[in-house]
């Protein structure tokens, strides 16, 4: 008996290495990808070379100013929205929950629209600041008309589809009456990681790690989450605290990556699904990391391969997210209705 759940549980954990290994491996595959072949395909001499700075020609520029940044940039913000979309299942108990539900896409949109149409030169900075105030105003918005006590994630959730619907219809109202800037608006609206470069990964690197930290910090505290109220309670959780927490923690996560890139859809929604369903687990030290990993090859891919939709033109990666997360998101719903059922 002992002997057999000892082999059980290093098949476990055997298979858990392989899981890991593969992500990581198909993350390196897209890095890798991405950097050399697009508009200008590369010989590998060239990228090698480009990639240690031992050559300064057209080529290794190409790659050094745009193909690297962009590819880590497209690491970073894959990587903080599936962990946005992890915590905002957890904090909603909603399997089908993004940070849509807290508003932070919306009010992100609706800032950069109107930064877009009020100043004649709006700049990146100024659009990370418009999208991030917009993206923390919408969510303190649907926190504050949750309001808290017994069953508070299930108004959260109400007032956050509320609110995102509302901020959206205001969006899309000032892009058609604003039609000089239209293009640029949908572009972005879209999710785009076209204009990504050294900057955005300066601006997303102290949101990032400092992100990570507080999530891995809080790790042992999000598990509550998962439990009954009354249970978490009297085990000794603040739940207020950790909700909060989590709040300010996807707005960080999510906000900042909306700000430079646009809502990019589906990447919080289907990520997590994914990891749950590879590892079989709901333990969050398992599915927070493979969450993560899985996210940044997702995004990654999906930019890869928007740049072949109408090549040798530019197309928005969200495209390509939204083809991959709309079939997926219905078969969540199909399935989460057959359950109830």
């Amino acid at each position: 008996m002992t002997s057999s759940k000892l082999g059980g549980k290093r098949k476990r954990t055997g298979f858990l290495l392989f899981l890991f290994s593969a992500s990581f491996s198909l993350l390196v595959i897209g890095m890798i990808c991405s950097l050399k072949w697009g508009t200008v395909s590369l010989s590998w001499t060239t990228l090698f070379e480009a990639l240690t700075y031992r050559g300064h020609e057209k080529e290794h520029l190409y790659v050094q100013t745009l193909r690297l940044p962009r590819a880590l940039t497209a690491c970073l913000v894959g990587m903080q929205l599936a962990l946005a979309g992890l915590l905002t299942q957890l904090l909603t108990r909603n399997p089908l929950a993004s940070p849509h539900v807290f508003g932070i896409n919306a009010g992100a949109a609706l800032a950069v629209v109107c930064g877009l149409v009020t100043f004649a030169n709006f700049s990146l900075p100024a659009s990370i600041g418009f999208a991030f105030c917009g993206a923390a105003a919408g969510a303190a918005l649907v926190w504050s008309l949750a309001g808290s006590g017994e069953k508070a994630y299930v108004r959260l959730a109400l007032a956050g589809i509320t609110i995102h619907f509302f901020l959206s219809a205001l969006t899309e109202g000032m892009i058609i009456l604003n039609q000089n800037s239209s293009e640029t608006m949908i572009f972005w609206l879209v999710g785009s990681l076209s204009r990504a470069g050294w900057t955005n990964v300066r601006i997303l690197l102290p949101f990032f790690a400092s992100g990570l930290l507080l999530f891995a910090l809080l790790l042992p505290s999000f598990r509550l989450l998962l439990m009954d109220d009354e249970l978490a309670a009297g085990l000794g959780g603040r739940l207020r605290f950790i909700r909060a927490v989590g709040m300010l923690l996807v707005i960080a996560l999510a906000g900042s990556a909306v700000a430079l890139c646009g809502p990019i859809g589906f990447v919080c929604l289907i990520v997590p699904h994914i990891a749950r369903a590879l590892t079989g687990s709901r333990s969050l030290y398992v599915v927070a990391p493979l969450t993560g990993l899985l996210g940044a090859a997702l995004l990654l891919f999906a930019d890869f391969v928007s740049r072949f939709i109408a090549f040798p033109y530019e197309s928005p990666a969200g495209i390509v997210t939204a083809a991959i997360g709309a079939p997926f998101f219905i078969y969540l719903a199909r399935r989460q209705g057959g359950g109830s059922r």
